[in-house]
Formats: C-alpha cells, structure tokens, sequence
C-alpha cells in the first residue's frame, strides 16, 4: 500500500473534511468527534521557539541594523526540558557552523518545508482538520505545506520526506503522532539547531480546554544527541469569526537567494 494519499485523493479529502468544517463552524463547536476531542480549527503558538528552543536573550542582528529594532531577536525562555538540547559533541559542533551560516543557511530563508517539530511552533498558524474517518490533516501557512496523520496504516515511507511520515493513535484523549522517514534537511529553529534522518519525533496533542493544546514533541536521534529530549507548550486556537489559513507562498521571495547568481549574469545579457 502507498505512504501517503495520491494528491486527488488528498485534495477530495480535504474539500470533504474542510466543507464539513465550515458546516460545523455555523453550528455549536461540538466537543467530541467520534468519541475523540475536538481538535479541529486553526492554532498557533505565542513563543520565540520559532527563533531558539533554548532560552536565549534580544540580541541584534548586525547584518541588518538598518531594520534597527525590527530586526532584533526576541528573548525567550526554554521549551526543552531540563533548559538544553544535549548534543553529542560532533553535532554541536555542527549547530556553530549552522549558526555562523545564517541566514543563508537556514532552510527557512529558502523556503524549503519546515519538518516536524518545527512547523508547529513557527510564527505562523496553522490548522488541524479532523473528520470521523481514520486520517486527520494538519495543513501549514508557512510554504503552503500539509501532511496527513494516518491512523490506521501505519508506515515507515521508503524515503525521508519534508515533513516525515506521520503515524496517529490515541492515547485516551491524547492525540499521539510517531514522525518517521524525517529528511536531515530541516532545521528546529533559526538558531541552527539540527538532526538527522535517523530522528523520530513522537508528539502529543492534548486538549487543556476547547482553545488550549497542551503540545509536547519528544526528539530521539542517537546519531545527533545523547538521549531523547522534549519540548512543550501550549498552542492557542484562533477564536476571531472570520479566522481563516491565509497562503504564504514563500517560494519567489527566495528565487534571489537561491538563484541570485544566475538571474544577475541573465540580467547581465551573460551567456550560461
């Protein structure tokens, strides 16, 4: 069997889910869905995670003090537990080269799909469509990315993907989801902390009430860190009328960035 849905068959599902989802929207918030918790609508987390999981202080960015404070790094608390990422030496040493590479580096500024965990805690929102049947869709502003969360079939894709294989079960009304089949491309945050395509990232979604998630993310990767290690937080679901996923079709604002030097010798009249 496949790993993942065939694009017509994602694109039904989601008209058939999002169309009962704006249904229910007219109608009271039901509580439960087929005997589950209600885990439809759109969230975001309020944290600088997005910047570095580790707690980190404002720092300014030399690199762009025309912006002045518009271009500064808000300070944060840790989301890791116990405060630090323990990385094996090796792969520290690999997040200060990551780090000294920013922007340029970071596979954000390229708009390439952000990874779990990362995509929960960008500063964007994002939306959980949830239906009766056994699949749920999480579907991302930044990059127009999605992924399905299989409940049932569970896999291990033959290759690593952007956004992994996600495997869904409940744990009671625990929402948990095993992320296998992780590229090593992506990033966790902008402070170039990494992994490697050994990661399973194991998260799990706990409603606190009907506009809170209780959100944890445990990262196992003995080839990057010492031991498995989580992050937590809440999420916030947007509460306005007219709440809606807006697109952030990131992809020309990279175009100069990752083809800056062909588009200037074309403009140059230069021959390839």
């Amino acid at each position: 069997m496949s790993y993942r849905l065939p694009p017509a068959a994602l694109c039904l599902l989601c008209l058939c889910v999002l169309g009962s989802a704006a249904s229910a929207q007219e109608r009271e918030r039901p509580e439960r869905i087929a005997g589950h918790p209600n885990f439809n609508g759109i969230w975001q987390a309020m944290n600088t995670a997005y910047w570095n999981l580790e707690g980190h202080s404002a720092e300014a960015l030399e690199e762009f003090w025309q912006l002045g404070a518009i271009g500064a790094i808000p300070a944060g608390q840790s989301v890791v537990g116990g405060g630090e990422i323990p990385y094996r030496p090796d792969a520290l040493a690999q997040r200060e080269e990551n780090r000294s590479g920013w922007p340029a580096a970071d596979p954000e500024a390229k708009c390439y799909m952000p990874g779990i965990p990362r995509a929960t805690y960008m500063q964007y929102p994002f939306q959980i469509v949830q239906g009766e049947g056994d699949t749920i869709l999480f579907a991302y502003t930044y990059a127009n990315a999605n992924r399905p969360v299989f409940m049932s079939d569970h896999q291990i894709a033959p290759v690593d993907l952007w956004m992994g294989r996600s495997n869904g079960s409940w744990d009671d009304d625990t929402l948990v989801i095993e992320v296998n089949s992780n590229i090593q491309d992506t990033w966790l945050d902008r402070a170039g902390n990494h992994h490697s395509s050994a990661m399973i990232v194991t998260e799990r979604y706990t409603l606190i009430d009907e506009n809170t998630i209780d959100y944890q993310a445990t990262i196992d990767d003995p080839e990057t860190f010492t031991r498995p290690w989580t992050i937590r937080m809440p999420l916030y679901r947007h509460r306005e009328e007219n709440a809606r996923l807006l697109e952030f079709n990131c992809v020309k604002f990279s175009e100069e960035l990752l083809y800056g030097e062909f588009m200037s010798r074309e403009a140059a009249g230069a021959s390839p």
